[in-house]
Formats: C-alpha cells, structure tokens, sequence
C-alpha cells in the first residue's frame, strides 16, 4: 500500500513547521501509525547523526523519535551548512556533496532534485503515512524556479499543502492572504487548508480572523493553535531559538556561560544543561561580557571554526576566558570549541580559508588542529578520565594533536582516547556531542561545579513526555482526522 502524504509548509522561517510535525507525528505514532518525518531540503548547523552512517537536521532527528522511527539519511536528503554569509557545505543523503555560494546553490538545485525525490520514494515505502515539512517560506517566488525545498517538491510529489502562519509576530492575516496571492496559481491549488500557530489570549477572539482568512484564500481553517510554552524543553534547530526568553530560576547555583559566535553549530548540546534548575545558562553575545563569576565556560560546535575564532578575538571573549581562568574557573571546548582551544588551526586544503592558512588559537590546550577534508560521523561511547560512562556523537573535520592528548577526556570503548585535558586539569576539550544528554556526565559535572549539586532531570524521559504532551496540545486545537481525509 503507498503511504498517504500531506506537507506542512510556512509563511516564513520561525513559524513552528519542524514543532507541529513533530507533535503530529506524535499523535498519529500513538494511533498506531507507521509515522515518518521528511525534509527534501534543510539549512541548519545543528545536526544529528543517523542510524545509517550520516547526517541530517536536528528537527527531522527530533520528528524521527517523535514518531518513534530510527532516523534515517532519507529524513532530509539535502542539508546546507552556513559557512559564511553567502555560501554553505551541501550534504547530500548524509554526506558532504560539495560546498557552493548562494547563488551558485540556485542552479546546483536541479542535480539534486533526483536525490530528494530517491529518499522520498525509499521513506514513503515504509510508513503509512509521510509528513513533509517545508523549508523558509512558501511566498519566496524569486526562489521558485528551481525549488526542491516547498511548493516544487509538493508539484513533483503531488502532496497536499497545508500551510501555518504565526500569530505571534503579527500580520498572520496578511502572511497567508499573500502567500495566496502570490504564488502560482497550480502551485496554491495543492494547498488544502491552513494552521495559524502561537495564538496567545481568547480564541473566540480570532474567530473572526479565521474567517477573513478562508474568505480570502479559499482554504479551509484547520486549528488555531495556541502558543506551546514547553517547547523550549525540546532540541531546537532554528538559532533563532537561541534568543527565545527563559524562565527565572531562583534557585540555581551553578552558572555556566556561553560565547554565541556567528558560526555555532550542534548547540542543542547546552539543552540538558538548561533544562536543569540548578543551572543558570547564561548566552552571551558579542558586545556583552562573560560574567565574572561564571563557574564554567562552554565553547561550543562551529560550522567555521577559523571563522568564529575571530570572532571571540573581535568580541573580547579571549581576554574574559583568561580572566576566568585566574579566578579558578574551569573551560570546556566542545568539538570546533576544541579545536579553538589549542595552539593553532591549520588549514591545509583551504576547508575555511585559503589553502595553507593556519590561525593561532587560544592557547589553553597544547594541541593543534589540521582540517582535513574527510567528515567523522558515528556514534561515541565510553568513559570519561573520572571513571563515569558517556554516550554521544562525533561529527567533526579536523585532526587534533599535541602533547595535552596524553591527558585524554575520555577513553572511547573501542580503547582509544579521546580529547584533551590541561596541565592544572581546568581547560578540557572534546569531540564528543550529546555529553550533556546524558544523565550521567551531566549529574557528574554538576557535581564538579557545586559541590553536592544533583541533576534533577532524566532528559530522555523529558523530551518523550514533552512529545507526548506537544500531541495532545495539538490534538486539542488541530482535527487530526480532517488532515488524515486530506493527506494522499
């Protein structure tokens, strides 16, 4: 039997398309449905590694387990990396395919079409119903001739459309009226209906909105759904979730601060340490300083490393970090973190650069860090120098070397060692992603910061019951058996 498809595209970027499939791959896994997520085309620097050996976004990872399937390279066949302000790597069903300006990724998108609808077609083999999710915004026509992200994917597929506005930022009515009056007239006839998202106050209040909306598109109201508060509980892909408000935490003793640099990448790795009450995670962006009385600095992922690292110079961020350090504070890289750590980032094949470029770098870990051109993709596991057990992924270019690696991080369970530690056991650097998730490395390093400090949450348990309540959120507000009569 073919597996019945329906895709959920957005007036923008930001509108809540990766959360509602998510939820609704939820509800319909708790029907008993052969649920699987699809993205044909996705930006984002945060990634997850798949079961089969590849890459792809963070929101198809989180779509995958909501619907309680192993994540697949198939989920988002085409996966562009922001290097810089104008170009991106391309990952093509898990691995790198090339790298290629912005412009130059308009007529590269026809190439690619095959390798989207190839993974469409091996998803849609085994489920019994594929939701698809589009990417940006629907209205984006100056992008449309060659589209493989929204409305020429639906065109090639013939999935029904169901498009979501947000209330939230104002001008819902406007967004989805003119998205119906600006595309093509085949292109609106695939959509089938819309969702108006992060409603927040009286409903009977957008009554009247609602209408106004049909009346002006022809697409009938599918829920107006209310604004969802516990999705900050779950692993963000968008950065702009990096500066979403969070809740006070009165209580929190540990204070760990964080660089946001132009190029962070993977950073759902702090998630679990938010989700903690005892922790205040503080994001710092340039033009702020890091707090003096931080416990712990975290250098996160990077997409360019080379890139960030003159970033954190520009900002000051180099002269804060030394200053926490003589006033005892401990340092932690996370993988392109890591590499930022060490004496220099060579960059031989011009990866980041020009070719045979090298940039100093902090100077805290007697490392160095050669970018090669091979991707490291695979799950990690093993023990950290103090003895307790970890899970993660690695998902890094480059090769780390230097006399600091004789204090490994970890020992991986294969026997190999893994990261480095300081000589006075305060700078630590790691390829390792996903530390935090688990709950054993985190309640570790609680403990290390405060003294008698206990993790008060088991994440795994937190995001599985955030999906399920996130389903029942939007069963309460969306007609789940309406959108089943339209899917085909």
């Amino acid at each position: 039997m073919t597996a019945r498809v329906l895709m959920f595209q957005g007036t923008g970027s930001d509108v809540g398309k990766s959360l509602i499939v998510a939820g609704l791959a939820r509800a319909l896994a708790l029907r008993g449905l052969k649920v699987l997520p699809f993205k044909p085309q996705n930006m984002s620097n945060n990634a997850a590694v798949t079961d089969d050996g590849g890459e792809i976004g963070r929101a198809q990872a989180l779509q995958a387990r909501a619907a309680r399937a192993s994540p697949s390279v198939h989920m988002n066949p085409v996966l562009l990396k922001p290097q810089s302000e104008v170009g991106a790597q391309i990952v093509v069903q898990g691995r790198v395919h090339g790298r290629a300006a912005a412009s130059e990724f308009q007529t590269i998108k026809p190439e690619l079409l095959p390798f989207v609808m190839e993974s469409f077609a091996w998803v849609k083999s085994r489920a019994d119903i594929v939701l698809v999710e589009g990417a940006g915004s629907a209205s984006e026509i100056n992008l449309r001739a060659n589209d493989i992200a929204n409305m020429g994917f639906a065109r090639a597929a013939n999935a029904p459309v169901i498009l979501i506005g947000d209330i939230d930022r104002g001008g819902v009515i406007a967004s989805l009226a003119g998205t119906k009056a600006v595309i093509d007239a085949e292109d609106a006839k695939l959509v089938r209906g819309f969702i108006v998202n992060k409603f927040r106050g009286d409903p009977a209040l957008f009554a009247d909105g609602m209408a106004k909306i049909t009346a002006a598109t022809g697409w009938d109201a599918l829920g107006l759904v209310p604004f969802f508060g516990e999705a900050r509980l779950l692993p963000a892909e968008d950065a702009l979730a990096l500066d979403g408000a969070r809740p006070a935490k009165p209580e929190a003793r540990i204070r760990i601060a964080v660089p946001i640099l132009p190029h962070i990448a993977n950073f759902d790795d702090l998630d679990p340490l938010d989700a903690e009450p005892a922790v205040e995670l503080l994001r710092v962006r340039p033009g702020q300083a890091l707090p003096g009385d931080a416990d712990l600095v975290i250098l996160p992922g990077s997409k360019a490393t080379v890139a960030d690292l003159a970033a954190l110079r520009a900002a000051g961020f180099d002269i804060d970090i030394a200053a926490h350090l003589r006033r005892g504070g401990l340092v932690l890289g996370l993988c392109g973190g890591y590499q930022m750590l060490g004496r220099a980032v060579h960059d031989p094949q011009g990866i980041e650069g020009d070719a045979g470029s090298s940039a100093p770098g902090l100077g805290l870990l007697d490392v160095e860090t050669t970018l090669s051109g091979d991707k490291r993709l695979e799950p990690a596991s093993g023990t950290t120098a103090d003895d307790i057990p970890f899970t993660g992924y690695e998902m890094h270019i480059g090769v780390t070397e230097g006399p600091d690696l004789k204090r490994p991080f970890a020992r991986l369970a294969g026997g190999s060692s893994e990261g480095a530690i300081s000589a006075d056991g305060r700078v630590f650097g790691t390829y390792i992603h996903g530390l935090f998730a688990d709950d054993r490395q985190r309640a570790a390093w609680l403990k290390r910061l405060a003294s008698g400090e206990a993790a008060a949450v088991a994440y795994d348990d937190l995001v599985d019951a955030t999906l399920d309540k996130l389903a029942a959120h939007l069963a309460a507000h969306i007609s789940i058996d309406r959108l089943l009569t339209l899917a085909r």
